[in-house]
This record gives structure tokens, sequence and C-alpha cells, in this order.
């Protein structure tokens, strides 16, 4: 297996190496949802088969998708565990297709076992997105120090099983913070220093919680490290709209829009094409100027 170690900053001053040689953080990044379950919130069972998979793919490389991210274990509230074993049936053939078929594009793995992590890896994968930010596996950190890859750390209260059942109510962006503090010096220790930070959103938190950590981003960041937003189509879109996922696109660009306005670097979401043009207007905005003709 080749050395994959990354480095980056944001605001130009350094960018992902090596695999990711082309990106930089100065401008907001789109990672495009590939969910190879048969159950997630949204999505669930739309890909299984492998042409619908590769149209899938296709498509959101059309829209200018700058990272893959393949899942196959649904996190949703309440959902249950599938094994190992089928957790890697359902990534691989994704895996082994996108890079067969796009093999420039860079793959992140969504999972929270370092066994999987590994296997993925070695067939390709570039990136770890952990939404146990390492609790649900204690070799999970050790594993990303041996693979040299870009980790995603998020934060989740609980697992999923049951981290609605008694949800953050309060102080929610002091033990956002302090988690990733604790948990990133955790990975500085072991040589990881490419990390992205995801908050979590809906993962062990109230409603009002949600909006408190979106109003607030830039002060969760430690050790200046990217921040991911992974918003798209959620229930605490839902449940202030009363929509249903299918229906809260709008919603989705609405708090798109905040979250890169308080310090996003990276997007997960379902909608490419729609994602990237939230972008676009807030990189245009930013920089806007108004010159009188003569």
């Amino acid at each position: 297996m080749s050395d994959k170690s990354t480095s980056f900053e944001l605001n130009g001053e350094k960018k992902f190496q090596d695999n990711f040689a082309d990106f930089d953080f100065s401008i907001p990044l789109v990672m495009g949802i590939l969910n190879a379950t048969p159950d997630s919130f949204y999505d669930g069972g739309q890909y299984l088969n492998r042409e619908v998979l590769f149209n899938r793919v296709s498509s959101m490389v059309n829209d200018g998708v700058d990272i893959i991210d393949v899942g196959g274990v649904s996190t949703r509230p309440g959902a249950a565990f599938v094994s190992e074993e089928e957790e890697l049936i359902r990534i691989l053939e994704p895996l082994h297709l996108i890079k067969k078929e796009f093999p420039h594009l860079p793959v992140s793995i969504d999972t929270f076992r370092s066994s999987v992590a590994t296997a993925c890896v070695l067939e390709g994968a570039d990136m770890i997105n952990d939404i146990s930010g390492g609790t649900l596996d204690d070799a999970m950190f050790e594993t990303i120090a041996r693979l040299k890859i870009p980790y995603v750390l998020m934060h989740i209260q609980g697992a999923p099983e049951t981290m609605q059942q008694s949800p953050i109510v309060n102080r929610v962006v002091e033990k956002v913070h302090s988690f990733f503090k604790e948990r990133v010096a955790m990975l500085l220790e072991l040589g990881v220093a490419d990390v992205i930070l995801d908050p979590g959103f809906g993962f062990g938190k109230s409603l009002g919680c949600n909006f408190m950590l979106l109003n607030n981003m830039e002060q969760l960041r430690v050790h200046n490290l990217p921040l991911l937003a992974g918003i798209s189509r959620k229930s605490m879109i839902n449940k202030v709209l009363d929509t249903k996922p299918e229906e809260a696109l709008n919603g989705t660009s609405v708090l798109h829009l905040m979250a890169l306005q308080q310090g996003a670097n990276l997007l997960r979401v379902h909608d490419v094409k729609e994602a990237k043009e939230v972008i676009k207007l807030f990189q245009y905005s930013s920089t806007a100027r108004c010159e009188d003709a003569d």
C-alpha cells in the first residue's frame, strides 16, 4: 500500500497533498453521499443495482462533486448495526466501481469499524468518515495513524440505536468543542494531523441544540482544522418546516448557506448540484464589489 499521508490548512496556506493535491479549503468542498444501504433515512435501497449505482456516481461527478462518501450501515436514529461482513459486502462493490470508472475521484468510507477502514483503504479508499469519533471502536485512532489517511472526526451522543433517547439539551457548543479538543489531542499524539471536524447534526442533540451548533460552528474549531456540515435533508429541517426528507431540498440549501457563513469548509450532501450553486453564490457574494460606471 502506498503512503497516503496528507497535509492541509485553511485559507490557502496548505492543501491536501498526494491523493488530494487539487483540494484547497479556501473554497468550500462538496462530499456526495452514496448510501449502499437498504434503510437509510432518505435514499436507502436506491443504489443497490450496479447500473443505477454507476449512474448516480456519474451524475455527482458531472455536478462537480469533490469527494464521494460511501456508507454501508444506516446511522439514522434507532438504526440497528449490521455485521462487519455485511457492511463490507455493501461497501466494496461501490468502492471498486468508483475506483475503476473514476480513478481520480477521492472516496471516503463512512464506517466506525477499524477493520472495515483497513480493508477499504487496502482496496483504494482515501479517507475514513467515522460517525463515532473513535468512541465505538477503541482501535480506530491507531488504525488511522497506521493507514496515514485523512479522518473525519464526528461528535455523537451515545450510539445510533439510543442517541435520541437522551439527547444533549444544554451547553452543546461547550460539550462538542471539549470533545473535539480531547479527541484531536489523542490523534495528534499518534501523529494524525489530517482531521476534519463534524459536529454531528442530529446525532444525539435536541432540535434547538442542532441549531445552536449551526449558529456557532466557528467556535467549534480546534487547531485550525476544517469543519464539515452534514445537514442534508435531516430532521432538523423537517421538524421546523413540517416536511419529509424528499421535500427538504430548499431547507437544506438554506442551512448550507448558514453553515458556510459560520465557517464550514466541507458540505456532506445528497444534492451535489444545488450545494455547488450555494457555494458559488456564497463565494461571489463574499468578494463582490459595486463599481459605478463612468
